[in-house]
Parts: C-alpha cells; sequence; structure tokens
C-alpha cells in the first residue's frame, strides 16, 4: 500500500489510513468508519483544535482590514456596507477551511496514534 499523506487526504476529505473513503456523514460530524478500509473513526478526536487554528488564521488574514476601514474618509453607510463585507469574508473563511482543518488534524491523529496524556503517579 502507498503511503497516503495525512495532511493531502484530509484537505480532500478522505480517509488518512487508505486514502479513499469519505471522513463526513454531513458537513462536521464524522462517519463512524472508514466506507473503504474500515479504519474506526472512535479511535480520535479533534475536539476544538480545528476552530482554534481556523479562526486564529482567519483573524490574522482579516484584522487589518477590520482595523483599517475606520481610517478611511467615507460615508458611514460605505463603512457599514464595508464591515458587512468583511463580517461576511470572515465567516465564510472560516466555515469553507473548517471541515478541511477537521479532516487534516484527525488524520494526523490516526497517523501518529495520539491518545489523551496519562499521568503516572
Amino acid at each position: 500500500m502507498a503511503d497516503i499523506s495525512p495532511i493531502l487526504a484530509g484537505l480532500r476529505g478522505r480517509c488518512g489510513t487508505c486514502g479513499q473513503g469519505r471522513l463526513f456523514v454531513k458537513y462536521l460530524k464524522l462517519a463512524p468508519s472508514c466506507g473503504h478500509c474500515g479504519q474506526d473513526f472512535s479511535v480520535a478526536d479533534t475536539a476544538d483544535g480545528p476552530a482554534f487554528f481556523v479562526g486564529f488564521g482567519v483573524l490574522i488574514l482579516l484584522a487589518p482590514f477590520y482595523f483599517v476601514l475606520p481610517m478611511f474618509d467615507i460615508s458611514l453607510v460605505a463603512k457599514v456596507i464595508g464591515y458587512g463585507a468583511i463580517v461576511a469574508a470572515t465567516f465564510g473563511l472560516c466555515l469553507w477551511l473548517l471541515p478541511m482543518a477537521k479532516a487534516v488534524l484527525f488524520n494526523l491523529q490516526l497517523r501518529h496514534r495520539a491518545e489523551e496524556a496519562r499521568f503516572e503517579d
């Protein structure tokens, strides 16, 4: 079997083990297992990681627009429209990137057999 890249498979929304089966049954709901190779998807959980990374990246990208817009000498209506466009771009970009980020992080967890930390007493 060829070595499947968990990042490329995640960007395509595919299983990180075989690269064929779909990860999601709905927008962000993971399938119980891979339909192609049978990999159990309940062994990993991405929790809030994808939301943090996507939100952080999108806001770093779009924050300058939020700060620069009030400096322009334009009418209030134009500023409101500008802020509406920036907010729509923020939401749209987050919604578009979130499934890819979740799939990539999930596939990386599967590849590296990541699990919860266990502390010794």
